[in-house]
């Protein structure tokens, strides 16, 4: 992916997450009970009780979300940009297995035979 390219894809997945996740700058437990700061990050690296500043924050979303547009090149190559930007969210907020998984994930499946309306409405 190009550096022009790349930077777009992350600008318009921050504008669909961002407003979504809101920001939390202290650690707090997600509805499933997993231990979760700023804009829904998770991880082992979360300090209980610490405050996040907001460049600390922006920083670990733009890895995060960074992490999830690769997965979802690597998985669902050569994927339009509005599919990608749609499943990067996806896959940030639920996970790999969305565009993975051919055994568990319709969407993953009908992403893989080019039924792109389809996916998105799965």
């Amino acid at each position: 992916m190009t550096g022009n390219r790349r930077a777009a894809i992350l600008a318009l997945t921050a504008a669909i997450a961002v407003p979504a996740e809101g920001l939390r700058q202290y650690a707090y437990l997600d509805p499933g009970g997993v231990l979760t700061v700023c804009h829904g990050h998770v991880g082992a690296d979360i300090e209980k009780g610490r405050e996040y500043s907001l460049a600390e924050c922006r920083k670990l979303f733009d890895k995060d979300m960074a992490r999830a547009v690769e997965t979802v090149e690597r998985c669902q190559p050569g994927l339009p940009d509005p599919v990608l930007v749609a499943f990067a969210d996806a896959v940030f907020n639920i996970g790999q297995r969305i565009v993975c998984n051919m055994n568990t994930s319709t969407a993953a499946r009908y992403l893989r035979a080019g039924k792109l309306k389809e996916a998105c409405d799965e």
